[in-house]
């Protein structure tokens, strides 16, 4: 018996929900799915699925041996990509998912340089600040904060950033500075949709001390750089990442509000299917990207991306 084989057939049965799509998604056959889940089922000496005309269920042990079998499969896909991909030359299509602002001030710069030595692999980007499902939608990469997602997908750490409460001179000329958090209450502030809880803002202060205050405005938006265009124009207070309102601090178009305090650090993450291989277009671009956040935090110029 092919341990490997049946295990990954295993894997794609349960994740795919079906024999049929998992058949449909392996190329190969129902009858030899069956035959792989039955002989790795004799093998361990117990039955790992619940078969029913209408559905398919885990048993007890074949949930835990499927959260192992995942990681054994990522383990030896990711040993396998270390080897093959070292010699390959990155070529081909790499889809990639982030937020607007996220493609704007990061991804973008990070494209350039990388293309100008991996001239053969192109760039398709969908820019969306949901939770885009990266299986399904066919993605190879993303790039998110906060929120990995799936406990199947695989979480490299780019670096880390922070909410910061910013509003335009003329806002603050005309409507009044904060000094606490709880001045917030009685502004004009902007809430972004993704947010666990948008109307909640949580503040840490420079000695550690947690605060928060609900806060309400005239725009709730899903796109953070449409709240920092409307902050700009003087409609309210804005609560976004630095990498966000940076450009517009440094031009003077916003400034700082409660500058003693800010969010809790937020980790931002290449996120990648797990149970995908791992192409040497998709390993150097995330080792690319990786370098470019990592001389962002350092003030460094980044290396050129490795060949």
């Amino acid at each position: 018996m092919d341990r490997f084989g049946s295990m990954a057939a295993f894997a794609a049965v349960v994740e795919s929900g079906s024999f049929v799509r998992a058949a449909e998604r392996l190329g190969t056959s129902t009858s030899t799915l069956s035959r792989q889940i039955a002989e790795l089922e004799q093998h361990l000496g117990a039955r790992l699925l619940n078969r029913t005309t209408r559905r398919l269920s885990l048993t007890e042990g074949g949930q835990a041996f499927y959260e192992r079998a995942v990681q054994v499969l990522a383990d030896l896909e990711e040993a396998e990509a270390l080897v093959s991909s070292s010699a390959a030359a990155p070529r081909g299509t790499l889809r990639l998912t982030c937020s607007h602002a996220m493609g704007v001030q990061r991804v973008a710069p990070a494209i350039a340089s990388f293309s100008a030595r991996h001239p053969e692999v192109r760039f398709e980007v969908s820019v969306s600040d949901r939770i885009v499902d990266l299986v399904e939608e066919g993605f190879d990469l993303a790039i998110r904060i906060g929120q990995v997602g799936s406990d199947q997908l695989v979480a490299r750490r780019l670096g880390t950033m922070r909410l910061l409460a910013c509003a335009s001179p003329a806002y603050l000329k005309a409507r009044g500075t904060p000094r606490v958090p709880a001045d917030l209450a009685m502004h004009a502030v902007m809430t972004y949709a993704y947010s666990p809880n948008p109307r909640v803002w949580r503040f840490v202060d420079r000695t550690g001390r947690q605060d928060e205050v609900r806060v309400a405005g005239p725009l709730h938006s899903n796109s953070g750089d449409l709240s920092v265009a409307a902050a700009i124009a003087g409609l309210g207070i804005v609560f976004e990442p630095d990498f966000i309102v940076a450009p517009a601090l440094a031009a003077g178009q916003l400034v700082r509000v409660l500058p003693e305090y800010e969010s809790a650090p937020a980790d931002i993450w290449a996120v990648y299917p797990s149970r995908r291989h791992l192409s040497a277009k998709v390993r150097l671009f995330v080792d690319h990207i990786a370098q470019q956040f990592a001389a962002t935090a350092s003030g460094k110029p980044a290396a050129a991306p490795r060949r």
